[in-house]
């Protein structure tokens, strides 16, 4: 009955009857199709990869075939994985996905939130920390060439840091806190380093949308963490180049500023800013692939943990990037790791 009250209500554009319709939410549907009956194109298109692709990443993720729920709710994970990458993917809600898969919406909270969790819990050290294997002195060297060889003036330049604020839905308690004067929004702020092979090798945030970059850098402690890690045999480093609100120093340079530069210096900006784009190119990817992140109406501050969010969704677009390429490493000419190196704790 309530299937003929909805499609009735769709050809009467009679909305009162269709919220009657969909009045029993606490019970569960049958899914509109199978997941082995789609073809690969619709499965990719739905689930942003491919079945071997989603397989391989659960095996280096380490996930347990089955898992439970605080609730007790049961699923597998595989499933888990498909809610969740549905759920990040478009802006979707619950109810809707609950025509997808056939389970209630409560139930489809419970399995997102806990895979989301598994994640997040196990692999967020990734995003934090610069001493992977696949940045070794051997492969640093690999993509400081290929950033000279697209016309950089810098040698030693390995990647490129960059802060983004994203917007949020305005909270009703402390709007300062996170209002850009600046970008004259309200969101958080993330600051992320990505590198010439189309890896986001650092993302750090969310913090305040009022702070400044270089406010952030500090928070961060990426560069404690280069001065370290970033020194070349011969007394040189590596360097990442960043816009102008990054402070000049050994191991982070900015473009020169001021009213007045002089021709060669404003061809060094020039061709800086024109290898620099990947980083626009490379946030491009991440809302391209999980669209829900770019719907500020779903950022709700004090209700979500949208640093959580926007942390998976990072490591599942390096993922992604693994497996598939990106748009940096095709114009670098660089591969990126496989799945299990980048995956490797």
């Amino acid at each position: 009955m309530a299937l003929d009250s909805r499609t009735l209500a769709a050809i009467s554009g009679d909305d009162d009857l269709l919220l009657l319709s969909l009045m029993q939410n606490d019970e569960k549907h049958q899914p509109i199709f199978h997941l082995q009956d789609i073809s690969d194109s619709q499965y990719k298109q739905l689930f942003r990869f491919d079945r071997p692709g989603l397989l391989e990443i659960q095996s280096a993720m380490g996930f347990p075939e089955f898992m439970s729920c605080p609730n007790r709710t049961k699923f597998n994970s595989m499933e888990g994985l498909h809610v969740l990458i549905r759920r990040l993917s478009y802006p979707n809600r619950l109810e809707d996905l609950s025509f997808l898969f056939g389970r209630t919406k409560f139930e489809l909270s419970n399995i997102f939130n806990t895979t989301l969790d598994f994640i997040y819990e196990k692999y967020e050290r990734l995003l934090l920390t610069l001493d992977r294997p696949w940045l070794s002195p051997g492969d640093l060297d690999a993509m400081t060439t290929a950033v000279s060889d697209k016309g950089s003036p810098l040698d030693n330049c390995w990647g490129f840091i960059d802060g983004t604020i994203r917007p949020i839905c305005r909270p009703r308690q402390n709007q300062r806190v996170v209002y850009s004067g600046h970008k004259r929004v309200h969101g958080l702020k993330f600051q992320s380093i990505m590198a010439p092979n189309g890896m986001i090798a650092h993302f750090y945030g969310p913090i305040e949308g009022r702070r400044h970059d270089a406010g952030m850098l500090r928070e961060s402690g990426v560069e404690t963490e280069m001065q370290h890690m970033m020194n070349r045999p011969n007394n040189d480093v590596f360097c990442v180049y960043g816009d102008p609100a990054y402070p000049l120093t050994p191991y982070i340079v900015p473009p020169f500023r001021g009213a007045v530069i002089s021709a060669n210096q404003a061809r060094f900006n020039k061709k800086m800013s024109a290898v620099r784009v990947c980083v626009e190119w490379g946030f491009g990817k991440l809302l391209s692939l999980f669209a829900f992140l770019d719907y500020k109406k779903n950022q709700k501050l004090y209700l979500q943990p949208i640093g959580k969010y926007y942390k998976v969704a990072v490591i599942l677009t390096n993922c992604h990037t693994c497996l598939y390429g990106s748009e940096t490493s095709t114009y670098f000419g660089l591969r990126p790791p496989t799945v299990q190196e980048y995956l490797r704790l």
